[in-house]
């Protein structure tokens, strides 16, 4: 079961790129409004440090691959119909956008920050991103302040006069967001609110809407169409500004990753994704020549394209997601392949989380894990860290 990152933004802005970049399949690409009509789902990879070098291994992986020591894990990725303002009231393809988001962990915003598309994803010159930005977060967040709105009536309804628990009414509603009423009470009172919504305005309404929005459904940006000068100009001005303090951006261009990816399966140049730099294998005209170098410049001034640094960033950095490897009776390996397995679990996942994120049986049966590089036992409640090698002790073990 791998993650799923949303990829979103407004139409024209270069997602289905990033999307085909990303994942090299077949997805329309085209500068006009709503080239994606359908969510198209594909499988791209972060990457991880291979543990098995630590041991003198050569790994074998089950799944995805690993090239020069950097295994690339599985994750799903989402390129979701395209948004425009007021999808939240159904405009354009809104209703089928929000549906499809939900069952996103994280998303990536995609945004032309050369400011050459408006508002609609029309052709246009000197367009503010930021006007992208916030109307993104605007959208979510009345996307969720009508269902919390919603959560709320109900509530005044059933329980008027009671002294019934907020936070379990709200939970119902929010379900669908993933939160639980333990969430939904720590985000009440971590905004100095009471437990009792005939207290709360508009305004606490929609922060609380906006915060339990980005807590469910957070987001980093990808700054995309970087290799032009009126971006870089953007990204100074943007990235600076403490309105956006409060999100991660990354500098990108899909349009190189994509043209890389395309150079390396033709056997033109060897490039591994999210590398800063790539080896020119066979001879070029003066063409293909001019815009491999000037890709080579823009790899050099901000490391790499971003696109593989976006998904990671979204996994690692905001989900806080951790990788894991399991180990064996005799060490990482047995009698499948080394390594064969990397496994992506959320942040605080214990030797128990593990155990049964791989599978009910083993979780059921743990006794204790061990690590595999500490030679040490782990109890059930040890907290994992990021590329810990643990083999599980249970009394059972995974049904074929």
């Amino acid at each position: 079961m791998s993650y799923r990152i949303g990829l979103v933004g407004k139409p024209s802005v270069g997602k289905s790129t990033f999307f085909n970049a990303a994942t090299m399949n077949d997805v329309p690409e085209g500068a006009y409004p709503f080239t994606t009509i359908d969510p198209s789902v594909g499988e791209a990879y972060v990457r991880v440090p291979c543990a098995a070098p630590e041991f003198d291994e050569t790994c074998t992986p089950n799944v995805g691959v690993c090239r020069s020591g950097t295994r690339f894990v599985p994750i799903r990725l989402v390129d979701v119909a395209g948004l425009v303002p007021g999808a939240h009231e159904g405009r354009g393809l809104g209703n089928q956008f929000l549906t499809d988001l939900n069952e996103t962990d994280v998303l990536v915003h995609v945004v032309d920050f050369s400011g050459t598309t408006d508002i609609e994803g029309e052709a246009t010159e000197g367009h503010d991103p930021r006007e992208d930005i916030d109307f993104l977060e605007e959208e979510l967040d009345q996307w969720y302040l009508d269902v919390l709105e919603k959560g709320i009536d109900k509530y005044e309804t059933r329980y008027h006069g009671s002294d019934a628990a907020i936070e379990v009414e709200l939970a119902e509603q929010l379900s669908a967001f993933g939160i639980t009423k333990d969430g939904v009470k720590q985000v009440i009172l971590a905004e100095g609110l009471e437990l009792d919504p005939e207290t709360w305005d508009d305004a606490d309404r929609e922060e609380l809407a906006r915060e339990i929005r980005k807590r469910t459904k957070p987001m980093i940006v990808a700054a995309n169409k970087m290799d032009t000068p009126a971006a870089q100009d953007n990204w100074e001005a943007i990235t600076t500004d403490p309105d956006y303090d409060h999100l991660t951006f990354v500098s990108t261009s899909a349009h190189a990753e994509k043209a890389l990816k395309n150079a390396d399966e033709s056997g033109a140049i060897d490039y591994t994704a999210g590398d800063d730099d790539f080896e020119v294998l066979a001879d070029l005209d003066d063409e293909q020549a001019a815009g491999l170098d000037r890709i080579a410049e823009f790899l050099d001034e901000y490391g790499g394209t971003g696109v593989q640094t976006s998904l990671e960033a979204a996994v690692f950095d905001v989900l806080g997601c951790i990788a894991v490897f399991p180990g064996s009776a005799n060490g990482p390996t047995d009698e499948k392949g080394v390594f064969r397995d990397c496994f992506i679990l959320p942040e605080g996942s214990t030797t128990e989380d593990f155990a049964f994120h791989i599978h009910s049986d083993i979780g059921e049966g743990l006794l204790h894990g061990l690590d595999c590089r500490a030679d040490r036992q782990v109890s059930k409640d040890h907290e994992l860290e990021h590329r810990d090698v643990i083999e599980l002790v249970s009394t059972k073990q995974a049904a074929p």
